[in-house]
């Protein structure tokens, strides 16, 4: 009795399916008779049902193509079909059992070309308001320094910019090093503008800001209700939002020990899971990852993984420090000052040469960044005082360090370039003095590869 009440069931659903009267729908057999035809086919092609079923296709519809299915096997998903006034869209597909043609279906998608029309131009918005969405991403997610707003022109500076350039093009991981300071944020951000990438997100994550519980959220994303407080309809990690651009991993050295399992798999499937997802979701990002920390040393320690530092330093970028190019000071002040000036609304115009050479006579441990702080300083004392250049007196604290170090920022009567290189020199000088003359251990003191000093002792023959 249950197969009978099945049966009787499906019946009843196929005759409801048939006689839908949103879609025409007409069946014919191997021959191109009809066997089917519900009410709204017949309603379309304006003839009755004793002058359809058993006949042929093209006796009541002329311009049928269901018979073509029949000799071709092919499916039209959306045709435009007119007849007697409408302009309907229909499918036509054959009907198999077992390998064996039984016939083919034809049946109307939309029984007026202009619902198809009202869909296309709800697509369209769709389309429009999908382009806004990753419009806003971009603009977001968006790379803000290129390799020209990056001042200096030391030749090792110069040989790195080029080498970055280059890299940039191969789309390969890189791994950004450099003490804090010295811009390695700057160099990720042009590396993506140089990349084929550029078109697309730029996606930056601070590894030690984000707190331990957050940051696997952050990366990979969750799915609605994956816990308490997960956001209606689920959130993308930075990840997925990064999709065919880039993602800087900034401060890796610091990420917890339990993520990075998670981020080499990441790296080595190029897809990602969200938390509470069940499927994986494919990426195509190129990574770039800055530390400040000496990850080999972090790996002997067993606090940073060998395998995902491998991962990672398929190519390894390092920033020369500050005081390996003091020749760019004078380039970084000129270039910092208006910034600093627009930020601050201050007018402080110019920088005396005595004070620039007193900013060259400093060793920078902060680099850059340093730099920059130092220079809003003075210009905020500077202000205060309505003076509109900055002079010695505004940096008191390189003042009273260079006098305990000896070295005199005040070399009268020289151009700028020529105070640089006799204070550097000076420096070499005092430096030799207090290694006796050891070359290695003077390289070190000044924070020069020795190939930079030998270079340097040579140039001002001191060899």
């Amino acid at each position: 009795m249950r197969d009978v009440v099945d049966a009787q069931q499906l019946t009843r659903l196929l005759e409801g399916l048939v006689e839908n009267p949103y879609m025409g729908i007409i069946i014919v057999n191997k021959e191109g008779k009809a066997l089917i035809a519900n009410q709204t086919y017949l309603d379309i092609i304006g003839k009755s049902e004793e002058e359809v079923l058993g006949r042929h296709c093209l006796e009541f519809t002329p311009n049928s193509r269901l018979h073509e299915i029949l000799e071709t096997g092919e499916v039209h998903l959306a045709d435009y079909w007119p007849v007697n006034g409408h302009d309907t869209i229909v499918a036509r597909f054959p009907i198999y059992f077992e390998e064996e043609l039984l016939g083919a279906i034809g049946k109307s998608l939309f029984l007026e070309l202009s619902e198809a029309q009202i869909l296309v131009k709800k697509m369209v918005e769709l389309e429009e308001e999908l382009a806004w969405y990753r419009d806003a991403v971009s603009s977001v997610y968006q790379a803000k320094y290129c390799f020209d707003t990056i001042v200096g022109q030391n030749k090792d500076l110069q040989r790195l910019k080029s080498m970055a350039e280059r890299l940039a093009k191969t789309g390969s991981t890189i791994l950004i090093t450099g003490e804090s300071g010295t811009g390695k944020e700057l160099f990720a951000h042009a590396i993506h503008q140089a990349s084929p990438r550029a078109h697309a997100p730029f996606v930056r994550v601070n590894c030690v800001a984000l707190p331990e519980n957050l940051l696997e959220s952050e990366l990979f994303g969750y799915e609605e209700g994956a816990f308490t407080g997960a956001r209606k309809g689920g959130k993308p990690g930075k990840f997925e939002l990064a999709h065919r651009g880039t993602i800087f991993l900034d401060e890796i050295g610091d990420m917890p020990l339990s993520m990075q399992a998670k981020l080499l798999t990441v790296l080595q499937e190029r897809e990602v899971e969200r938390i509470g997802g069940t499927k994986p979701i494919r990426i195509d990002v190129q990574v770039l990852a800055a530390t400040n920390r000496n990850l080999e040393e972090l790996v002997k320690e067993g606090v940073f993984r060998e395998d995902l530092y491998y991962r990672l330093n398929v190519v390894n970028l390092r920033i020369i420090p500050l005081r390996q190019r003091l020749d760019d000071i004078p380039l970084l002040v000129e270039a910092l000052l208006p910034e600093i000036n627009q930020r601050l609304r201050t007018r402080v115009e110019q920088v005396s040469p005595e004070a620039v050479q007193l900013l060259c006579s400093y060793q920078w441990p902060g680099n850059v960044r340093e730099l920059e702080n130092l220079l809003e300083r003075a210009i905020i004392l500077a202000d205060l005082n309505d003076d509109n250049v900055l002079d010695e007196e505004h940096f008191p604290s390189l003042q009273k360090l260079a006098a305990q170090q000896g070295v005199s920022p005040r070399l009268v009567n020289r151009t700028l370039a020529e105070a640089v290189e006799q204070l550097e020199m000076e420096m070499i000088k005092k430096a030799l003095r207090q290694t006796n003359n050891n070359k290695t251990q003077t390289a070190k003191v000044l924070g020069l590869h020795s190939s930079v000093l030998y270079r340097k002792l040579n140039k001002y023959d001191l060899a």
